[in-house]
């Protein structure tokens, strides 16, 4: 009969609550860059699997159930959408039902090598250094489980009690010294080997898309992105600054109404940028753009022309070649118009006076009766309509969804909202009166980062506007919004500061914190992130140097990677130092017979040694065997003493053992 292959090693519950905290460390970074309802649902899932699967192993039919539970729920969450977000999910999603089977030594050993991916997955969601911190820390917490696993399969005894034989610090200090094996060759790889200008692949698209601007304004969209700080680009002046009220940061234009939302007409992003005449005030500026998953970056109003890699459309939009998938930079340049698209073509004044028939009667009957007054004079119909606006309107979030008039219901009913009622009604006014208009997104003001000398611009700062085309001056920008409420668009009120609402608002040390908190994210984007090709290239510049062609990037790496391979196989041939005393102290007393070529071979014996010492030195041979008889009581037949007791034996033998200095021939030491 063949012999049935030995069971693997149980796992006992100490090392469980390990390999179960070290999975838990590898999710969480994963867990944080997904949506809240998708993180919450696995997390829940994740901790009632290890509630339930405690004490005794789960079904495996109740196991599918499980799995087939979970990853629908995440399909139906992300709305069966594929993307990048979607694969990161459903790995967390399988990851949170692992502790259901992990009952060996050899289950852990696999948990954590699965967990393992949770960091890697994250940087695919993002690169901050939140996450390479949490990263990192899972990492860590990874190795020192794997290396307590190891200890508890080393033991010979199965039921002795499993105890860490390493204490904290030594266990911290031995995935140190592993870390320290590696990093400079890591170091090598990142900052000397050469990197491409473009990438050999791509990196898949979102299935969810993130907060921001798009091509569409629907009804409320416009209030999750204002109650969200989150930071959407950071700009440097390199010369004049511009005001706050003259910060209108230029995204998405809209020209289609259809009742109820405005959409951008896609076509018009092939066409050439309109003309434009721009006044001698110039921004030069450099924008560090967070990713947003689309093309279409803002710019300050007006950019002058499009970046490298870059290009204007029709409505000097500016769309990159490549999706934003992750932080970029942009070097532009922009001016007030003195005229823009001074001569507006047929098809594109149908484009910006177009309604939808049988919507907004009293809205198209004022604009009616305002054209019989004023007659051709376009500029006083503009300027009536915002003295009203002034006067009659205030500036609310809080505000009922409109219904199917919903111009009429704001411009003579609730009288009352944000930059979104105010642009759409305002443009919806101008067109019933005949004059050419459209909606521009973007964002407006900004907030000044006295430590970093930046501007930070956050969804928060999201903002609606009108543009009206006007006989020989062009498309104007128009603010209706500013009309009723400018201290809420240009960031002059102090409540406005990030950090300075909610819960720690009254503290006044949180602003100066998050002006340092966001410095060294800029930071952390321009010294990693950032570091791309053409950054790599002029390395050496601070050092005489001007640019490192491939050539010398390929010797510089070869060398540096040399000396870290060097390091490398002088730390791992070093070995780790003998944590037992009296080992130490018996090792010590080998390595001075070695010197007399006498030194004890692994797998000889104490007793043997000394023996053979003895006939090759007499007068080595009392003392050595008499430490070597020492040593092997204590070796192998301890236990029998106290604990004091046994302690004092030890350290006895110690002090023994390093007195003991072999002399040469003919000398006793």
């Amino acid at each position: 009969m063949t012999e049935r292959a030995p069971s693997p090693p149980a796992l006992e519950p100490t090392s469980r609550r390990w390999a179960l905290l070290a999975g838990a460390s590898c999710l969480l970074p994963l867990l944080l860059q997904l949506p809240l309802q998708i993180a919450l649902t696995i997390a829940g899932a994740g901790i009632g699997v290890g509630v339930l699967s405690w004490r005794k192993p789960l079904p495996a039919l109740l196991r599918l159930v499980m799995v087939l539970a979970l990853v629908g729920t995440v399909l139906v969450l992300t709305r069966f959408a594929i993307g990048r977000d979607t694969g990161c999910a459903l790995l967390a999603a399988m990851f949170a039902l692992k502790p259901s089977e992990t009952y060996t030594l050899r289950d852990a050993r696999s948990l954590i090598g699965f967990a393992l991916f949770g960091p890697f997955a994250t940087f695919l969601l993002d690169q901050g250094p939140l996450s390479l911190i949490l990263g990192l820390a899972a990492a860590l917490f990874a190795l020192a489980t794997l290396q307590r696993l190891a200890e508890v399969e080393a033991r010979p005894e199965p039921g002795r009690a499993v105890e860490p034989a390493l204490s904290p610090w030594q266990r911290l200090s031995a995935i140190g010294r592993l870390v320290g094996i590696g990093l400079p060759l890591a170091l090598a790889v990142f900052w000397l080997f050469p990197r491409l200008g473009s990438p050999l692949w791509g990196v898949p698209e979102r299935a969810l898309a993130r907060p921001g601007l798009s091509d569409k304004m629907a009804p409320g969209e416009m209030v999750d992105l204002m109650n969200d700080e989150t930071v959407t680009l950071r700009a440097r002046f390199r010369g004049a600054t511009p005001p706050t009220s003259q910060m209108y940061w230029r995204g998405p234009v809209l020209w289609n109404f259809d009742g109820r939302q405005w959409t951008q007409p896609r076509w018009f992003r092939g066409l050439p940028p309109a003309p434009v005449r721009s006044s001698r005030v110039l921004w030069d500026y450099d924008l560090e753009v967070e990713a947003t998953d689309d093309r279409q970056f803002v710019a300050l109003d007006l950019p002058r022309a499009a970046p490298p890699n870059s290009r204007l459309s029709l409505d000097h939009g500016i769309y990159a070649e490549q999706t934003l998938t992750s932080l970029t930079r942009w070097h532009l340049q922009s001016s007030p118009p003195v005229n823009y698209e001074p001569e507006l073509r047929e098809t594109m004044r149908r484009a910006a006076l177009a309604l939808p028939e049988g919507y907004n009667p009293r809205t198209l009957a004022l604009a009616q009766r305002w054209r019989r007054e004023l007659g051709s004079n376009d500029a006083a119909i503009v300027e009536r309509a915002m003295t009203m606006i002034h006067r009659e309107f205030a500036y609310t979030l809080t505000t009922p969804l409109l219904g199917r008039h919903s111009v009429d219901e704001f411009l003579f009913d609730q009288k009352a909202g944000f930059c979104e009622h105010f642009s759409s009604s305002f443009v919806v006014l101008m067109r019933s009166a005949g004059i050419p208009a459209r909606v521009v997104t973007g964002y407006a003001g900004g907030y000044y980062n006295r430590i970093g000398d930046y501007w930070l611009v956050r969804r928060s700062d999201a903002h609606a506007w009108a543009e009206v085309w006007l006989q020989g001056r062009g498309w104007v920008r128009v603010d209706p919004t500013a009309a009723v409420a400018p201290e809420r668009i240009y960031d002059t009120l102090a409540d406005r500061a990030p950090g300075a609402s909610g819960l720690f608002g009254s503290i006044g040390a949180v602003t100066p914190l998050f002006n340092l908190s966001d410095w060294m994210r800029r930071g952390w984007n321009d010294f990693v992130l950032g570091f791309d090709a053409n950054r790599q290239q002029r390395l050496l510049q601070p050092f005489g140097v001007d640019r490192l062609d491939s050539t010398r990037l390929i010797v510089l790496f070869v060398l540096f990677a040399s000396v870290a391979g060097l390091w490398m196989i002088w730390l791992s041939s070093r070995g780790e130092r003998e944590r037992d005393p009296v080992l130490r102290a018996w090792h010590a007393l080998g390595r001075r017979y070695r010197r007399l070529g006498l030194e004890r071979e692994p797998h000889e014996p104490a007793l043997a040694w000394a023996e053979r010492v003895g006939k090759a030195r007499p007068d080595l041979a009392i003392g050595l065997l008499q430490l070597s008889q020492h040593f092997s009581d204590w070796r192998y037949a301890g236990g029998q003493a106290g604990r004091r007791e046994a302690r004092e034996l030890r350290n006895e033998l110690v002090r023994a053992l390093r007195v003991h200095r072999p002399g040469r021939t003919g000398e006793r030491r």
